[in-house]
């Protein structure tokens, strides 16, 4: 009988300057993360389906607004991380890692996790820049095999979250101002680096890199892309697809947005 050789395919030379930086809700993940996490949570109990609806219209509500105003940003800090205060970190992190397996494993985009695994191939360090908290923003790049992730830190006191936030939300131009730290202490080149968003909030990171990526984009960074001559990348089904109306989080659970999930949520709370 003849023997089978196994062939490895030689690894890429590793990339020291070039990485690339994928935010994670709507562009990694249908939906938000966050909201995904928070249902999880609700299902074993740690709070009700009136607090998660609570949750939900309070961040849709933010989303709607579409402005950057700090009070909203407070208050849609505060209600955020309300669901997490008194948890330990380590017991967190492992619901974390149970829902991920049975909720979100299922909703990352094939297409995005292609781009992403192409940069590894090509010996780039891949991070996520997510307002997700940053212990669930990890879950999803270990299990993905990414380099690492960068999120929004929630305070702790002696292994228990307290409710409160280290800094701010990862949103927006905190988002841009991450990724500088971590050029600087990584040794990139942004020029040589990349980013992929579906939101124009993600506009400052996104014009911080060398190559700036549309993916699924909401309609108003579909312009911007279009106008910079940027690559868009659409792997929604369907006319707008239904994914356009789930929770689009923005920060330690915040600004999560879809009018449609809200309502969705409203009937299924007063069925119940």
């Amino acid at each position: 009988m003849a023997a089978a050789a196994a062939v490895a395919m030689p690894m890429a030379e590793p990339d020291p300057v070039a990485a690339a930086f994928f935010d994670v809700d709507n562009t990694m993940m249908r939906g938000a993360s966050i909201y995904h996490f928070a249902r999880g949570l609700a299902s074993r109990g740690l709070f009700t389906t009136k607090d998660l609806f609570r949750f939900a219209v309070g961040q849709v509500a933010f989303r709607v607004r579409g402005d950057e105003n700090p009070e909203h940003i407070a208050e849609a800090r505060e209600t955020a991380l309300a669901f997490v205060a008194g948890n330990k970190v380590e017991e967190i992190v492992r619901l974390g890692e149970e829902i991920y397996d049975e909720v979100m494993a299922d909703r990352i985009w094939a297409g995005t996790r292609a781009l992403a695994q192409a940069h590894l191939d090509a010996g780039q360090r891949v991070w996520l820049v997510t307002a997700t908290p940053v212990e669930l923003a990890r879950v999803i790049a270990q299990r993905l095999g990414l380099t690492g992730a960068l999120g929004t830190v929630a305070e702790t006191e002696n292994g228990v979250y307290t409710g409160r936030l280290v800094g701010d939300l990862l949103h927006g131009p905190a988002k841009a101002e991450a990724v500088r730290a971590l050029a600087r202490r990584e040794g990139l080149d942004l020029t040589r680096c990349s980013a992929y968003s579906d939101s124009a909030n993600d506009l400052p990171l996104l014009s911080l890199v060398g190559r700036a990526t549309a993916i699924n984009p909401d309609s108003e960074l579909r312009d911007y892309a279009r106008e910079h001559n940027w690559e868009i990348k659409d792997f929604r089904t369907g006319r707008k697809a239904t994914m356009i109306g789930l929770p689009i989080a923005a920060g330690a659970g915040a600004v999560a947005g879809g009018v449609a999930a809200a309502i969705a949520l409203r009937r299924h709370y007063r069925s119940g």
